[in-house]
C-alpha cells in the first residue's frame, strides 16, 4: 500500500525548509555597540539637558547656555574648527590632486595615502606632546632655528598654547583626511571629459573652471564640513595641549561635568547637546552633498 503525502505536509515543507537569515547574526555587535556606546548615551544626555539636578523638566539649562563665557566658548570653538577645516581642505586638495593627477612618481601615491591613513588617526596626548617637543619654547624646531637662523619664533607673538598654535596641530590630521577622502573624487573625473574639453577647444583653466571644478564641488564642500565636525567635537589634542587655557567648548564640558569648581552635569549634558546639534547639521549636510557627488562619479 503506497502512502500519497498528504497536501497539508507538502505546503509546510517550503516553510520547514527555510533557513534562518544567519548573515544578520554578524552585524549583530555593530548594532549592539551602537545602540550601548553611541544611540543611549546621546538619549541620556538629550534627557538630562532639559533636567535640573533634582531630576524636574526645566529649560534653564538650555537658556544657560546663552551666557557670554559659553557663547564665547561656542565661537571659539567654530573659528578653530572652520580655520582648520579651511587650511586642511586647500591644502589637502593640492596634495590630492598632485598625487593623483600630477606627475609625480608611482611609488609616492601609496606611500602619502598610507602616511594619510596612519596620521589622520593620530591624535590625543600623543599629538600635543609631539607639537610640544616640535614647537614648544625649548621644542626642536624653535631652538633649531634661534641657535642657527637666530630666530625667535616666540618673539614673534606665537605661542602653541594658542588659538594659531591649536588650528596647527589640528590640521596635522586634518589635511591627511582630506587627502583620504578627496582621493577617490579625484580618480572619478574620467579621462573622456578632458579630452572632450580640449577637443571643443578648452584650455586647462577652462576645463577646471566649467567641468572639473563644478563635479568636485559637492565633494570640496561635504568633506570642508566634515573637517568642521571633525575639529569641533576634538577634545583630548585640545586639553592634552592647553589644558584649560583655551576656553573651547570640549573643554568646558569636560570642566561641567567633571571638573571640581564647576560641576554642573545638566548644564554639561546641555553643552553636549548642543555640540551634537553643530556636528549633527554638519554631518547631514556632508552625507548629502556626498550623494549628489556620486551621481558624476560613478
Amino acid at each position: 500500500m503506497s502512502s500519497i503525502p498528504d497536501a497539508s505536509s507538502t505546503a509546510l515543507t517550503p516553510s520547514l525548509a527555510r533557513r534562518l537569515p544567519l548573515e544578520w547574526l554578524g552585524v549583530v555587535p555593530f548594532f549592539l555597540f551602537a545602540i550601548m556606546f553611541l544611540i543611549w548615551p546621546t538619549l541620556f544626555l538629550i534627557v538630562g539637558a532639559f533636567q535640573d539636578q533634582a531630576g524636574n523638566f526645566t529649560f534653564q539649562n538650555i537658556a544657560d547656555l546663552f551666557q557670554p563665557s559659553i557663547m564665547s566658548a561656542y565661537w571659539i570653538s567654530i573659528r578653530i574648527s572652520l580655520a582648520s577645516a579651511l587650511g586642511g581642505a586647500l591644502i589637502g586638495f593640492f596634495l590630492a590632486w598632485a598625487i593623483v593627477l600630477g606627475r609625480l612618481p608611482s611609488w609616492l601615491r601609496p606611500t602619502v595615502l598610507t602616511f594619510s591613513g596612519v596620521a589622520s588617526n593620530f591624535a590625543g596626548v600623543p599629538l600635543a606632546f609631539a607639537f610640544l617637543a616640535t614647537l614648544g619654547r625649548t621644542g626642536l624646531v624653535t631652538v633649531l632655528l634661534k641657535n642657527y637662523l637666530g630666530f625667535n619664533l616666540y618673539a614673534t607673538g606665537f605661542n602653541l598654547l594658542s588659538f594659531l598654535g591649536l588650528t596647527l596641530t589640528y590640521l596635522f590630521f586634518q589635511i591627511p583626511l582630506m587627502v583620504l577622502i578627496l582621493t577617490p573624487a579625484l580618480d572619478g573625473l574620467k579621462k573622456e571629459w578632458r579630452e572632450a574639453a580640449s577637443i571643443l577647444g578648452a584650455t586647462s583653466t577652462q576645463y577646471w573652471r566649467m567641468v572639473a571644478f563644478p563635479i568636485l564641488w559637492p565633494s570640496l564642500l561635504g568633506t570642508s564640513l566634515l573637517l568642521f565636525a571633525n575639529a569641533f567635537g576634538a577634545i583630548a589634542t585640545a586639553y592634552a595641549l592647553t589644558g584649560s587655557s583655551l576656553n573651547i567648548v570640549p573643554i568646558l564640558l569636560y570642566a561641567q561635568i567633571r571638573g571640581d569648581v564647576l560641576h554642573n552635569q545638566n548644564l554639561g549634558y546641555a553643552l553636549a547637546l548642543g555640540m551634537i546639534v553643530i556636528t549633527g547639521a554638519s554631518n547631514v549636510l556632508y552625507i548629502w552633498l556626498r550623494m549628489r557627488a556620486e551621481r558624476w562619479l560613478k
